[in-house]
């Protein structure tokens, strides 16, 4: 039985796609195909459902656009990573939408406990409790901290990935993450000295 890809092949074919579709525009669909639902979902996730189509469609528009320019030189040379980044710069460009989303989720009160329900019932009231606190936390972030963080959490990146997205040294990565975990622990009520 045939699994997933491991990423570094996933990587290479990225590459050979991109570099075919400068000949073959028509190559550049397996691109999106394969991301389209990702970046719409890290899109969504940072801006809410009304912008999340055009947010996702500019991307590829972009990218479709800049694909002869594309260096795999530069950063991880990883197409991924090059996608995310240009929906980054996409979400920069909407900061007050996503600024917005974030203090009216803030705003949004705790769903009232219904003694009917069971453990299920629980653990939901609990996410919602801390929802509005997240939010409030994640609007107060800088943006360059609130990138990491959420190309982490929503993209789902590891460092080195997200050092190339945003064009910035691993280890600046690093450092922002530990210092954005502590602003969000010490938001959110919880000791830093209990979790990693």
């Amino acid at each position: 039985m045939n699994g997933p890809a491991p990423p570094e092949a996933e990587a290479a074919d990225d590459l050979a796609v991109l570099a075919a579709s400068r000949a073959n525009p028509d190559r550049f669909v397996a691109l999106f195909d394969r991301y389209y639902p990702e970046i719409h979902r890290y899109a969504r996730s940072r801006l809410g459902a009304e912008v999340a189509d055009d947010v996702a469609s500019e991307t590829f528009l972009i990218a479709f656009r800049r694909r002869a320019e594309f260096d795999p030189g530069v950063g991880a040379g990883l197409v991924r990573s090059w996608l995310y980044g240009i929906a980054t710069n996409l979400v920069h460009r909407h900061r007050r939408t996503e600024d917005r989303r974030y203090r009216a989720l803030a705003r949004v009160p705790d769903e009232p406990d219904d003694p009917g329900h069971d453990e299920r019932v629980v653990v939901r009231l609990s996410a919602e409790r801390i929802r509005g606190e997240l939010a409030a936390a994640l609007a107060a972030l800088h943006e360059r901290d609130r990138d990491v963080l959420l190309l982490m959490a929503l993209g789902g990146l590891d460092h080195h990935e997200i050092a190339a997205t945003l064009g910035i040294p691993y280890g600046t990565v690093c450092s922002r993450l530990n210092r954005v975990r502590r602003k969000v622990r010490a938001a959110l009520g919880v000791d830093p000295t209990d979790v990693d």
